[in-house]
């Protein structure tokens, strides 16, 4: 629910005895078949790694070519590329989906009603689908309230950068459009899909909270909430919520998101639960009981089957359709090839990394586009596509001027591999450092204070 959770949200499943392109329906199913030890252990040790593999930010499956379905899946757990493919085809997922290309026509518009640039996530493509924007664009110039929605599952204490993705793009969001924020905190989903015990995942809401609150965000405008908190203290939340799922099928969830008879009956009841934040109506302490407030959700694409859903079932509750800013999925640090994973530290920068560590990672695992040789790499240049330096520089170097120097210098052969890294470690090691200065100040009565229900500012 990290809504930039790339779950890595982040997810995939190792390649062991049994095949990635097999559902784990089907394995688990094998499993108890055969119902022998070695095949319990086995599917333990599995279901451990694929644990620990989905996280908020989503990475491409690696397995490879023959173990790959024939098309790519993405889905709130895991993206699998295609047969013979390296990456996700997110010109593909939009047609999937059937949502909308945000091209240079919406830039305009936003700048245009916002009179602010636009962020360099959206002219970089990193958030590159939406769906309804424009309607929300319409409300705000007529004067008409809307907010912003967005969300983390609590899966872990340290977060990754890329975690920061949705929140930084989200701040951006409430800062141009001076709007109420709510975010969801999904421990119940943790609780349910992971080998957490309740209070665990509680705690971990909060300490991510600490994360979330040191992005900037403004205590006046934002409403940081734990579902397992807020769904014991606000009748309306749950429901809303029975509202949601009395108009959803098991059929109809099942084809969604692929549960299967051995999910636990949690698993296919929580979709309604992270849909309801969509209605003001959950939030009586800000919205009262106006159920005609439009709702904004920027998140990862992986998230989108939840608001499909939610928006099926919107117009027959009364309320307005969400509409959704999509984002690309952060590559993991080795590459195309790898995954993001809390068991393995060089996987990802964590937030809790100090500067040493990072210039470590960066130059010992970093992938690179470069060539093979310093004269091949001199003759014929570097791919910034798969190189993850240059990846991680479209994120976080804001400077367009000087990303597009890099990338031409290094594509032409003048910039090396190891100049590269450089950049991007010049770049990470403050923006890191700076975080953990402002979540280190960060208190527990602030984080109670982000999360009392209370009434909140509407600047527009």
């Amino acid at each position: 629910c990290c809504y930039v959770q790339v779950g890595g949200l982040t997810g995939v499943i190792p390649s062991l005895a049994i095949s990635t392109s097999h559902s784990w329906a089907v394995c688990a199913g094998i499993v108890r078949w055969y119902s022998s030890s070695v095949a319990r252990l086995l599917l333990s040790s599995k279901a451990v790694e694929l644990e620990m593999a989905t996280e908020e930010q989503k990475e491409v499956d690696v397995c490879q070519a023959q173990e790959r379905p024939k098309e790519q899946i993405v889905d709130p757990w895991k993206a699998v590329a295609a047969e013979g493919k390296d990456t996700i085809d997110y010109d593909k997922l939009i047609e999937q989906f059937g949502s909308k290309r945000i091209d240079g026509r919406l830039l305009d518009r936003i700048e245009q009603v916002t009179g602010k640039k636009a962020h360099h996530f959206l002219k970089r493509g990193i958030f590159f689908s939406h769906r309804e924007v424009p309607k929300i664009l319409d409300a705000y110039e007529k004067g008409q309230p809307f907010y912003l929605y967005t969300g983390r599952g609590p899966s872990s204490e340290a977060m990754h950068l890329g975690h920061l993705i949705p929140f930084q793009f989200t701040k951006y969001l409430q800062d141009v459009f001076d709007v109420p924020l709510v975010i969801q905190m999904t421990d119940d989903e943790k609780f349910l899909w992971k080998k957490l015990g309740i209070e665990e995942a509680h705690r971990l809401a909060y300490e991510n909270a600490k994360d979330i609150i040191a992005c900037g965000f403004d205590m006046k405008k934002t409403f940081i909430f734990s579902n397992l908190d807020y769904m014991s203290s606000c009748p309306k939340f749950y429901r809303n919520i029975l509202e949601i799922q009395k108009l959803v099928t098991c059929n109809q969830v099942k084809a969604i998101f692929g549960f299967t008879g051995t999910d636990n009956i949690g698993m296919m009841a929580f979709p309604a639960v992270q849909a309801a934040p969509s209605f003001s109506t959950t939030f009586p302490h800000i919205f009262g009981d106006n159920s005609d407030v439009q709702c904004l959700i920027p998140c990862a694409i992986d998230q989108d089957p939840y608001f499909r859903m939610t928006r099926d079932v919107a117009p027959r509750l009364g309320y307005h359709k969400p509409a959704l800013f999509h984002s690309t999925f952060f590559p993991a640090l080795q590459g195309p090839q790898s995954k993001m994973s809390s068991s393995d530290p060089t996987s990802a920068i964590f937030l809790t990394d100090s500067s040493e560590e990072i210039k470590e990672k960066v130059l010992k695992y970093t992938f690179s586009g470069g060539r093979d040789t310093l004269k091949e790499h001199r003759e014929f240049g570097g791919n910034t596509e798969v190189d993850v330096a240059y990846q991680y520089l479209t994120f976080f170097m804001e400077d367009d001027e000087k990303l597009a120097h890099i990338k031409q210098d290094y594509e032409s052969g003048k910039l090396l591999s190891g100049e590269m890294k450089q950049e991007l470690i010049q770049v990470l090691q403050p923006l890191v450092e700076s975080h953990q200065e402002k979540r280190n100040a960060v208190t527990d009565s602030m984080v109670k204070e982000f999360m009392a229900q209370r009434p909140l500012d509407f600047g527009h």
